[in-house]
């Protein structure tokens, strides 16, 4: 790991030795706590919830300066780059929080994913999309809601959590 006023030797396919400076705002950089086995959010994506795991996520690598490595701004290096070891070694942290925060079944058929980017997309690709069947069981369940013996904080919890959901699901 690397502290915002250190410096890591960068070896390139030549075997020549490059000395570049990292601080916290480098795509490169890692806080010391940081390790493939942490999880960025307190829950597991088991299929059901995606927008509220993926705006987990996203907070989770906006925090860390990750974001471009699913979003695709960090593009890899050519392999004779200097970056390039670099690049897949911080690409390889972002892909195995991604895929501590999904569970065993998720993970199965994601595991092979060629970069955090390719995860990324391919969870979005099945999960991501509004059906029908959804925005009905979603709309269905705010026009229920009644508050009952709720109090008032309790049911405008319960009405906005739906709202919200629906909001992330139209979108």
């Amino acid at each position: 790991m690397v502290t915002p006023t250190e410096s890591v030797d960068v070896t390139s396919s030549s075997n020549a030795v490059t000395a570049i400076s990292l601080d916290n705002s480098s795509l490169y950089f890692l806080h010391p706590s940081d390790s493939p086995g942490m999880n960025l959010i307190n829950f597991v994506f088991d299929g059901h919830g995606y927008g509220g795991w993926r705006r987990s996520i996203l907070i989770a690598l906006s925090a860390k300066h990750k974001l471009g490595f699913i979003d695709g701004s960090y593009a890899p290096p050519t392999s004779d780059s200097p970056n390039f070891h670099l690049w897949t070694r911080y690409n390889d942290m972002v892909t195995s929080w991604l895929l501590n925060s999904l569970s065993k079944e998720i993970v199965g058929s994601v595991i092979y994913s060629k970069s955090a980017r390719h995860l990324w997309n391919d969870l979005a690709d099945r999960f991501g999309q509004a059906n029908g069947a959804q925005l009905f069981h979603l709309q269905k369940g705010l026009a229920d809601s009644v508050q009952g013996n709720s109090d008032i904080a309790g049911y405008f919890t319960k009405i906005k959590k739906i709202w919200d959901e629906l909001d992330a699901t139209s979108t």
